[in-house]
C-alpha cells in the first residue's frame, strides 16, 4: 500500500501537471489585441431586438463589462480589448439561460510590434498611443472606400500604406456620389433598397466587411475615424430614422467595432446639415457612444455652417471644418486656446480641380498644414480630381493624384522628430508662426513670406544667457534641410528677446543680432534645436507675459 508521503507527492505532481495543462490550454491574446467570444443561442423570433448579451472580464481589481451583439446564423458574440497583462475571467450575462453564466480565462501577453494601443489625448492638445508612444495626427478622407469594388479596395488599402497618413476620415453609412457607377454592394439593414428597410434587423454580412477593412487599416497602422451620421445618402434616407432607431444602430456599431484598438468616432460629417436631428440629438447619442464603449475611444463631430459645442464634456477633440483658420497659424491658436483640447482642422479645404472647397493647388494644401503645424494644432489631407466613373479619392479612395502627400510626408518626419511634449505656441501674442518646446526646439514657418535673411530672435520663456543653438533650413515643398554652419549662443536682448552673443566667430556679427541667409521663395521654415552651453530654465517658472 503506498504511504500517505507518496500519495500526497503523486497528488502534488498530478496538481502541477494540472495546472500547467490548464495555463497551456488558455487562449492568449496580445494587450489591446482582439479577444472573440462565439456562443450558439437563439434564432428565432427577431434577436437582434429580443436578446441581450454581455461579458463581464475581471483582472485583480478591475472589471470591464462588454456589450455582445448577434452576428446572424444564431450566433452571437462579444469583442475584448484588454488593456492589461496577466489572467483575466469572464462569465457572460443575457437575458436568455441558453447564454447565461458561460465562463472562461484568457491569458494577455505583451503587444506585437506596431502595437501601442489605442489613440488617447495627451499633454492637453496632442494624443499619445495608450503606451505613452506620440502619436501626430497626419489625416486624409475617403468617405466611402468600404463601399466600393474589391479592386478599389484593395487599391485604397495599398495607397494608404504606402502614403505618410495615419488616419483616415470614412463613412460607415453610403452615400451618393458615385453611386451611377458603383452602386453600393451592402447596406446597414435587411430590406432592399432604396427605402424598404427592416431598421429592426442588421445585415451582418455589411458589418463583417467593414470590420475586416478596419483591421486590416490597423494591420498597417491606420487609425479609422468612423463617421457614424452623414447628410449626404438621401437616395436611401439612412440619416433619417427615428431616435430609437439611431440609438440601436450606434449601439450595435459600437459593440461589433469598439474592440478595434484604432477605431474613433466622429458622430457625424457636417452635422449641423443632417436636418432631421437636433442639438438634442447630437447630445444624446454621444452619450450613447460613451456609455455603449467600454474603451473610452476618441469622439468627436465634424460641422458645416455651425460649430458644434466642442466644450462638452463628452467630446474629445475638436473636428472642424475651417480652410481660413489655417491660413495663417494665428488664426489656428485661437481656437486651441479657446477648447483646451486637441485640435484637428480636418476638413481645411481639399486639393483638387473640382467647385471651391476642392481646389486648393497643392503648394496651398501644404501651407495649411504647416501653419497649422507651428501653431499647435493638427490638420487633414483631401483630394477631389476630375476622373472617369467619379472615382475620386474624397469620394471613393483608389489612387492619390496630388502633389501634396510626398511633401505632407517630409512634415509628418518632421513632426515625428519633433519634441515629445508635441509642438506648442511659444509666444502667441507677438510670434504666430514659431512653435515647439521653449527652450529645447522651435519650429518657425515663414509661409507665404519669402525673406532672403532672418536675424535670429527667440521669445524669452525659458532662455538665459549662454545657451547654444543649432539651426536647418527646410524647404517644405523641396523637402530638403540645409544646416546652418556653426551654433548660435544667446544673450539678453530686454525685454522680451534672446540675440546671440559673439561667442562662435565662424557667425557674423550685426548690429541686431546673426543673420541666416534664406533662399528668397515661400514654404521656408527653420528648426532650431537647443543642442549645448547653459540650460533651459526649469519649465515651472511663471511665464513672462506681454
Amino acid at each position: 500500500m503506498p504511504t500517505r508521503r507518496t500519495l500526497t507527492a503523486c497528488f502534488i505532481v498530478f496538481y502541477q501537471c494540472f495546472i500547467t495543462l490548464s495555463a497551456n490550454a488558455l487562449e492568449t491574446v496580445e494587450q489591446w489585441g482582439l479577444f472573440e467570444i462565439a456562443l450558439p443561442g437563439p434564432a428565432d423570433g427577431n434577436p437582434f431586438i429580443d436578446v441581450a448579451i454581455a461579458a463581464e472580464f475581471t483582472h485583480g481589481d478591475a472589471t470591464v463589462t462588454v456589450p455582445g451583439f448577434y452576428d446572424g446564423d444564431g450566433i452571437y458574440r462579444i469583442r475584448f480589448m484588454p488593456d492589461r497583462r496577466g489572467e483575466w475571467r469572464y462569465v457572460t450575462q443575457s437575458n436568455r439561460v441558453a447564454l447565461v453564466g458561460r465562463t472562461g480565462l484568457l491569458r494577455v501577453v505583451a503587444p506585437g510590434a506596431g502595437n501601442h494601443g489605442p489613440v488617447r489625448v495627451h499633454n492637453v492638445h496632442h494624443f499619445a498611443y495608450a503606451d505613452g508612444t506620440p502619436y501626430r495626427p497626419l489625416g486624409t478622407t475617403a468617405y466611402t472606400w468600404t463601399h466600393r469594388t474589391e479592386a478599389i479596395e484593395a487599391q485604397t488599402l495599398a495607397t494608404l500604406a504606402g502614403s505618410p497618413f495615419n488616419k483616415i476620415r470614412m463613412a460607415v453609412l453610403p452615400q451618393d456620389h458615385g453611386i451611377a457607377y458603383m452602386p453600393p454592394p451592402r447596406f446597414p439593414f435587411e430590406g432592399s433598397p432604396p427605402r424598404d428597410w427592416d431598421t429592426t434587423r442588421f445585415n451582418p454580412d455589411f458589418f463583417r466587411h467593414l470590420e475586416t477593412r478596419i483591421g486590416q487599416l490597423r494591420d498597417i497602422g491606420v487609425e479609422a475615424d468612423l463617421i457614424l451620421f452623414h447628410p449626404y445618402g438621401k437616395t436611401w434616407e439612412l440619416h433619417a430614422l427615428d431616435a430609437e432607431t439611431d440609438d440601436r444602430y450606434v449601439r450595435y456599431v459600437v459593440a461589433r467595432l469598439a474592440a478595434y484598438r484604432n477605431v474613433w468616432w466622429s458622430l457625424a460629417n457636417e452635422y449641423d446639415f443632417v436636418r432631421t436631428k437636433t442639438e438634442d440629438d447630437w447630445d444624446r447619442l454621444f452619450r450613447v457612444v460613451r456609455d455603449a464603449d467600454p474603451y473610452d475611444h476618441l469622439r468627436s463631430i465634424h460641422n458645416g455652417n455651425r460649430v458644434y459645442n466642442h466644450a462638452e464634456p463628452w467630446v474629445t477633440h475638436v473636428s472642424m471644418q475651417n480652410g481660413p483658420a489655417v491660413e495663417e497659424a494665428g488664426r489656428a491658436e485661437l481656437l486651441r486656446h479657446v477648447y483646451r483640447k486637441p485640435v484637428i482642422i480636418d476638413e481645411a479645404r481639399y486639393e483638387g480641380n473640382f467647385m471651391r472647397w476642392a481646389n486648393l493647388s497643392g503648394q496651398e494644401m501644404v501651407h495649411r498644414f504647416w501653419s497649422g503645424t507651428v501653431a499647435g494644432i493638427y490638420v487633414g489631407h483631401g483630394e477631389f480630381f476630375h476622373a472617369p466613373n467619379n472615382v475620386t479619392w474624397l469620394g471613393q479612395g483608389g489612387e492619390l493624384k496630388g502633389e501634396s502627400p510626398p511633401r505632407l510626408a517630409f512634415l509628418r518626419n518632421v513632426m515625428e522628430d519633433g519634441p515629445a511634449a508635441g509642438i506648442d505656441p511659444i509666444d502667441r501674442w507677438e510670434t504666430a508662426d514659431i512653435g515647439g518646446q521653449p527652450g529645447e526646439y522651435y519650429l518657425l514657418y515663414f509661409g507665404r513670406r519669402a525673406p532672403t535673411k532672418w536675424t535670429f530672435r527667440l521669445p524669452r520663456y525659458r532662455l538665459t544667457d549662454g545657451m547654444e543653438f543649432s539651426v536647418e533650413i527646410l524647404d517644405t515643398w523641396n523637402m530638403t534641410v540645409t544646416p546652418v554652419d556653426g551654433v548660435f549662443v544667446t544673450r539678453t536682448r530686454p525685454p522680451y528677446d534672446f540675440q546671440p552673443g559673439s561667442v562662435d566667430e565662424r557667425l557674423t556679427d550685426e548690429r541686431d543680432g546673426r543673420s541666416v541667409a534664406l533662399p528668397g521663395r515661400p514654404g521656408i521654415a527653420l528648426r532650431i534645436r537647443h543642442v549645448g552651453g547653459t540650460a533651459p530654465v526649469p519649465p515651472n517658472d511663471p511665464p513672462i507675459e506681454p
